[in-house]
């Protein structure tokens, strides 16, 4: 079995922390403490926290970009629609400490406030990639001015659903649910989908709930 790294190990256990107790409340020294290493240790392969929550920021970076990468000249079916959600959210999750406290986490770290903003701007797009693919395959009906709304707002919940969702289970950051997290995506399509496609998509919608 290949030994894991030092360095990779500190930033697992970060990610577990942070996404446990939340960014805020996790020290170096915790961090030390999980690993049952040094604190000379971790400083010698990250020299402050901050660095840590930078190459987590990094690996998240990488994995959304590589996501939202949506080709505009490929017609995409609900079911592939339905898959990039669920690889969106599961995403989120992942790094869900970065959401659970975004205006804050992004005040304390404001080298990562432009970083985010551009994935921002890449989800809005890739929500008006695919949705254009429906519309040119007679799937969906909706006006310009209606379809940059519905992105904004398929944008606003993928950002906010996943702080949305831990106030249901507070005592409990781990108990994290994608699947409702496409659910709600999935209802905000529905108005402007033909009566096949939200038959369909009430037939998929069952599996999320």
């Amino acid at each position: 079995m290949k030994k894991i790294k030092t360095r990779d190990r500190i930033l697992d256990a970060s990610l577990m922390l942070f996404n446990g107790v939340g960014e805020p409340n996790v020290t170096t020294l915790l961090i030390s403490d999980e690993l049952e290493i040094s604190p000379g240790n971790l400083y010698y392969h990250f020299k402050s926290k901050g660095d840590i929550v930078g190459e987590l920021f990094d690996r998240y970076e990488d994995e959304m970009i590589d996501l939202l990468a949506v080709p505009e000249d490929v017609e995409i079916s609900l079911d592939q629609q339905s898959f990039f959600l669920h690889l969106l959210f599961e995403t989120v999750a992942r790094y869900r400490f970065l959401y659970q406290d975004l205006v804050n986490v992004l005040s304390r770290y404001d080298q990562l406030q432009n970083r985010f903003k551009r994935i921002l701007k890449k989800k809005t797009a890739a929500f008006a990639t695919i949705c254009s693919s429906l519309q040119r395959q007679g799937m969906m009906e909706i006006s310009e001015s209606q379809l940059s709304s519905l992105c904004e707002q398929l944008t606003l919940t993928a950002c906010y659903w996943s702080s949305y969702d831990s106030l249901s289970h507070l005592d409990d950051r781990s108990a994290v649910d994608p699947g409702r997290g496409v659910y709600q995506m999935m209802q905000l399509l529905l108005p402007y989908l033909g009566s096949e496609e939200k038959e369909q998509v009430c037939l998929m919608s069952q599996d999320y709930l």
